[in-house]
């Protein structure tokens, strides 16, 4: 969330920011909780002050007349803690209002409302010239009998998968592929629980603005990314300055109800209920987030140059940008068989709006007098390091074959058991 006393202070500025996402949320509305909830804390510490010097006065006071202090005394104090409850019951309310005020954009973010409106960053390899008139994945996936949508229609509905054989194994040998070079980078692997309390969600952005999209059993929700899990490792803590950065790739399976997206993406694996993923992760201080956001960004490119699958970098937009995000940049991969770029990693800096909703600091190094400086909260950023589903896309139709073949990319051959190609016969 915002900084409520940073907000108060540069309300026009958040104003403005705030139309420029076209979000409705009142902020003459947090103002005035702010001012209501100023002015009874200010109100408690005048009454204290004054009951503090109202008890001082029991030494000068006359036996006759202490009944009568001790009474009036007695009335301040009621009437305190009245307004201690008060600006109590403010500051929770300004703070649930807060929870659903989406973060600023960093300065420079892109103006418009569409993915038209992003901004082209950069390019990496061109689109392949298959030589023949390219298949969509879930054709050459039905096809190969790696992919059986009818299976998985029949046992859970429509959005969701079912992989067979070499698309099984494809599916698994990305995600350790993926694994691998995020340790190389300097990640730790993790492997999270795939569900987490609703104050995880809480803290990253989930809740309360997407409960709709959640899952939910019990008490309970499951992830719609590792995001949720991971970044909320270092909830309420305060770290020493010298563990920042951390990093840490988590592979998960996804849950998500998709409930804005009827109608879009029906067929193959680009919209499912359940996918999996590998998140990457970074915790740092304030002054260099803007620089671990082009290194986590890179991270994720690396995983396509290796794969050699054509790519762009798009910034997004302010109508495009996450809840939670000052910046993102998505990674769009060439499918030419759709003959479109597909979003396949998104890469953004939350700086410290998810931090201060999960109560996540550090305490930064001691200056040159060696006096402690006061906690701070840190900065997080995350990016699909890839998303599965999708790269799995990305390889059936960049390295489809006239044959109806798919050949496997050369870095994934060891871990697909020497593999070269998926055929018809598997």
């Amino acid at each position: 969330m915002l900084d409520p006393r940073w907000v108060y202070e540069n309300l026009d500025a958040v104003k403005a920011a705030m139309a420029y996402r076209k979000s409705d949320v009142d902020m003459d509305r947090f103002a005035a909780l702010y001012e209501e909830r100023l002015a009874a804390l200010q109100e408690f510490e005048k009454s204290r002050a004054e009951q503090k010097k109202l008890s001082s006065s029991f030494k000068s006071t006359s036996k006759e007349e202490i009944p009568a202090l001790r009474a009036r005394l007695g009335e301040m104090s009621k009437a305190i803690g009245e307004v201690e409850k008060r600006a109590a019951e403010l500051a929770k309310e300004q703070a649930a209002f807060l929870l659903e005020v989406p973060n600023v954009p960093a300065e420079g973010v892109p103006a418009g409302m569409t993915e038209e409106d992003n901004k082209l960053i950069r390019e990496w390899g061109a689109p392949r010239d298959l030589g023949f008139e390219g298949k969509v994945h879930w054709d050459i996936g039905e096809a190969l009998g790696i992919l059986d949508s009818e299976a998985a229609a029949k046992i859970s509905g429509a959005r969701f998968a079912l992989y067979r054989g070499a698309g099984a194994r494809l599916e698994l040998a990305l995600a350790n592929f993926m694994l691998d070079v995020a340790e190389e980078r300097g990640y730790e692997a993790l492997m999270p629980p795939f569900l987490v309390r609703a104050e995880c969600m809480q803290g990253t952005g989930q809740l309360p603005k997407f409960e709709e999209d959640a899952y939910k059993v019990d008490d309970l929700y499951l992830v719609p990314t590792a995001e949720v899990p991971v970044t909320n490792i270092h909830r309420e803590e305060i770290l020493d300055d010298e563990a920042l950065p951390i990093k840490y790739a988590a592979y998960t399976s996804c849950f998500r109800r998709e409930a804005g997206s009827a109608g879009r993406d029906t067929r193959g694996l680009t919209r499912l209920h359940q996918f999996q993923k590998v998140e990457l992760v970074r915790f740092c201080r304030p002054e260099e987030s803007w620089d671990h956001l082009e290194a986590l960004t890179a991270d994720a490119e690396e995983i396509l140059k290796r794969l050699e699958i054509p790519y762009r970098v798009v910034e997004l937009c302010v109508g495009d940008l996450g809840f939670s995000s000052a910046k993102t940049y998505d990674l769009e991969a060439w499918l030419p068989g759709q003959q479109i770029w597909r979003e396949i990693s998104s890469c953004s800096n939350f700086i410290d709006y998810q931090a201060r909703r999960m109560g996540a600091r550090y305490r930064p190094a001691p200056g040159p007098d060696g006096k402690k400086k006061k906690p701070r909260f840190m900065h997080t950023l995350n990016g699909s390091g890839l998303a599965i589903g999708r790269t799995i896309i990305a390889i059936l139709e960049n390295y489809q074959q006239a044959d109806g073949s798919v050949v496997i990319p050369e870095v994934l051959r060891p871990y697909m058991r020497g593999r070269e190609r998926i055929e018809v016969s598997s």
